[in-house]
């Protein structure tokens, strides 16, 4: 368990000694400020009757950083280590190949979350600037960044697992770019080509739209839930599995 933490501390730490993390925090803020402002800007003209961190976690320019943070984020874990033949060093410590993936996706994860802080702020904004006689729904914006979570740590996996498979960034965050719009793309092509309610039904359960849709209204389905932590495990196991065919190479 220790050296699962030195391990997972040393991921971390890597992250701030990067210009790339740096450089993808503020694209990620910037891209989520105009999101923030257009979605205060749209409904102050009239949008309807929903709250302004509902609509925030369902417009478009919510998911556009959320497309590229895994690729972004997971592209330099084990391709670059590979490059520069650190992961030599690594596979011979007296360390678990289980305990390194956790470590370098677990570090990728908090790092995600230490990103999405600073959104917090939006709702210090709507508390102190809006009217008042509107209320905040404070359980919709928990489950609205949960969803986030899981989403986020779905994609993180892709790409750590893509990583894992090149030892070339660039090959890496293309592969998991790939992946991980082939995923949200999916479920949404699908629940809307399914004639069927049944068929529709099923592809419902893995557009990750529409459970951003439910989260956001505060609506809880364990069903996603399941979909997403079972998935980045599965992810994370076939990462080890690859970790570990290197050994025999």
């Amino acid at each position: 368990m220790n050296v699962f933490f030195t391990l997972w501390r040393r991921e971390i730490a890597a992250y701030f000694l990067s210009p790339i993390a740096y450089v993808f925090m503020i694209f990620f803020l910037l891209i989520m400020g105009l999101n923030f402002f257009g979605v205060v800007q749209a409904l102050a003209e009239g949008g309807g009757n929903i709250q302004v961190m509902q609509a925030f976690f369902t417009w478009i320019f919510f998911w556009i950083p959320m497309l590229v943070v895994g690729p972004l984020l997971t592209m330099r874990l084990f391709a670059e280590e590979k490059r520069s033949g650190t992961i030599e060093m690594l596979m011979t410590a007296p360390v678990s190949d289980t305990a390194v993936v956790l470590a370098k996706y677990f570090g990728a994860l908090v790092f995600f979350v230490i990103t999405w802080l600073p959104t917090l702020a939006y709702v210090a904004i709507l508390k102190a600037c809006g009217a008042a006689d509107v209320t905040l729904d404070y359980s919709s914006i928990l489950t609205g960044y949960l969803c986030t979570l899981l989403v986020g740590a779905l994609y993180l996996a892709i790409g750590l697992f893509c990583s894992a498979m090149t030892k070339n960034q660039i090959i890496a965050m293309i592969m998991g770019f790939v992946l991980v719009c082939g995923v949200f793309f999916a479920g949404i092509i699908f629940s809307f080509i399914s004639r069927s309610d049944s068929a529709r039904d099923i592809a419902t359960m893995f557009c990750s739209v529409q459970h951003m849709m439910d989260f956001a209204r505060g609506s809880v389905d364990t069903r996603p839930v399941v979909f997403y932590v079972s998935s980045s495990a599965l992810l994370l196991f076939a990462t080890v599995k690859l970790v570990e065919a290197r050994k025999w190479k």
